[in-house]
């Protein structure tokens, strides 16, 4: 399915989408985890009790300029890519405040950075999408990065969605689970400021008619915890 870019022009009204199911259910994880490898889209929850809200994530090394444009366009716009602590240090990406970090939930946001090579300003979707994939490549160093830059990344937490229930850990551990390079590209899916809604994040109805009105595949951070404690017990 090709994606478009516009921006609120022919969005849905998900507040009044008829594809809201009435009775509501996530996809399985077995067909989620193959949608994420083969470069797909994914819609993720966290918990109702947590932020309550849906990440749009997709494997950085999946990250083209047409996906980060789609990106940009129906999420928030700030855009993350989340990476486990070691490949950081490698990149020599510090932690923005490290202990004097004052958001409730302790998010790990680094330094920001941009892709050196064939990137101008860094804001581009075609920039972004660059810097997303270089950041997921093994062959990339330090000295291939402008710092700051237009990418945020964050710290995955050693040990996953088992020891912190996050998009950041699910970017990450998503991609472990698929054997595709440790870099999970997200961000926070909103509604429009329109009439039918003040410009807030998608609840987790919403996100479902999101999902299904593009064929993207949608699980729960809880759903993925669960399952690699079943797949880690045997």
């Amino acid at each position: 399915m090709a994606l478009p870019i516009s921006n609120t022009a022919g969005r849905p009204k998900l507040s009044q989408n008829p594809l809201i199911r009435k009775n509501f259910s996530f996809d399985s994880i077995e067909d989620a985890l193959q949608a994420y490898k083969d470069g797909e889209f994914l819609v993720v929850m966290d918990d109702e009790n947590r932020e309550n809200e849906g990440d749009l994530i997709i494997a950085g090394h999946h990250c083209t300029t047409e996906k980060m444009a789609f990106m940009i366009r129906w999420t928030s716009g700030f855009i993350c890519i989340a990476l486990p602590g070691d490949r950081l240090a490698e990149l020599d990406l510090p932690m923005m405040v490290g202990e004097a970090n004052q958001d409730p939930l302790r998010t790990a946001y680094t330094v920001s950075a941009d892709y050196k090579h064939g990137t101008t300003t860094g804001i581009s979707a075609h920039d972004r999408a660059l810097t997303a994939f270089a950041l997921s490549s093994s062959s990339s160093t330090a000295s291939d990065f402008t710092r700051p830059g237009h990418l945020m990344p964050l710290r995955a937490r050693p040990g996953g969605v088992l020891t912190r229930r996050g998009h950041t850990e699910a970017g990450v551990d998503l991609c472990r689970l698929t054997d595709l390079p440790k870099a999970g590209v997200l961000c926070e899916l909103v509604n429009d400021l329109d009439e039918d809604s003040n410009g807030g994040m998608m609840r987790r109805d919403q996100c479902r008619a999101f999902a299904d009105k593009w064929g993207f595949k949608m699980i729960s951070i809880e759903m993925l915890a669960e399952f690699r404690r079943n797949r880690e017990q045997t």
